[in-house]
Formats: C-alpha cells, structure tokens, sequence
C-alpha cells in the first residue's frame, strides 16, 4: 500500500484551479508532506479543460496520476467531472461544484450538455456536490468559487492540521485575503452538510 495520496483538480479555463492548487501544495509542504504537483492547461485561455495533479506523501517521486490512481477528484465544472471519471480509483471521492459551463461544441450546437452529470455521478462514486456559485455570491464575488472548493477539499480530506487561513493569506493578493478565507471556510462547512 501506498503511502501517497492523489488528488486530481480539474476545471476549465479561467475557474482558478492553478491558484488552487498552488494553496494546496503550499498548505501540505507547510504539514510536512513532500509534495509534486502538475498541471496542463490545454485550451485554457479559450475555455478549455485544464487538470492540475497533486501528489503528497512521505515520499513522492512522480507528480503524474494515471488512470484509476486519484484517491479525490475535485471537479470545478460538472461535465470536467464526467471527462475524469475514469481517473478515480475504486472507494474514492469526488468534489463537484454544481456549474455548468457550456463548451464550443455545445455552444454550436453540435452537441448537448448532459442532462444528468451530478447524477450519474453519485451513483459511481461518494460524490459531494457543492454550490460553489452560490456560496460565493453570498460573500460578494463570484471570483472565489475556486476557494469555495479548496475548502470542500481539505474538510473532505481531513487535512485540518494545517492553518489554511494563514496558507491563503500568504498566497492570494492582499486585497483579496478576507474573501478568500471567508470563501475557504464556506467550504468547509459547505462539505459537512
């Protein structure tokens, strides 16, 4: 068994799952866990998928996640989580934000949004859907649906041993610091519900 744990984040373009990511791998090298993180942007700029893999552990020496490996999938987007599915491993968990964001080919009309995505979703894998959108309104900026999420992560994952309001503080700009830790802790409690 495996003493590293993988987590896969996964959004389109423009959703903040890079600045998540960074937070998140600052927080667990901040725990004391060796850390490798990749990412791959793909079209990001034009609304793309992008996909960021976090490994931590005593010792990790690859930051790639094949399929069938991601203990926890946190999904940005609800069709992302559908496109990743077959990354998760057999017991894992998912973290969805109830979004949808349309893509080109649905925006052309050459194809349909799935109907069903957070459903077919639950009936795979123990599935927290989060209404990051909402969450976010509620605190004034839609910006931080991202932070919304990072929280729902840590509280799903049990990583409470890191100060992650101190971690955000650091990392997000000063102006933003409030929100993002009012963001974060949403998240949190949003997951225990």
């Amino acid at each position: 068994m495996s003493d590293v744990t993988n987590i896969l984040l996964v959004g389109v373009g423009g959703q903040g799952t890079i600045l998540v990511s960074s937070i998140l791998c600052k927080g667990l090298v901040e725990a004391g866990y060796d850390v490798k993180m990749s990412e791959v942007h793909g079209m990001s700029q034009r609304g793309g998928s992008v996909s960021t893999t976090v490994r931590f552990g005593e010792k990790v020496s690859s930051p790639i996640i094949g399929e069938g490996q991601a203990d926890i999938l946190v999904s940005f987007e609800a069709m992302e989580a559908l496109r990743w599915l077959n990354y998760v491993k057999p017991g894992s968990k998912i973290v969805v934000n109830n979004k949808q964001i349309a893509s080109a080919p649905i925006l052309a009309g050459k194809a349909s949004y799935p109907d069903d995505a957070i459903a077919f979703l639950q009936g795979r894998v123990e599935t927290d859907v989060i209404d990051a959108e909402a969450i976010a309104r509620e605190l004034g900026n839609l910006r931080c649906q991202n932070v919304v999420l990072l929280g729902s992560l840590v509280e799903r994952m049990g990583l409470t041993n890191v100060n992650w309001d101190d971690i955000v503080a650091k990392t997000v700009k000063k102006a933003f610091i409030d929100l993002n830790v009012k963001a974060l802790n949403a998240g949190r409690t949003a997951v225990l519900h």
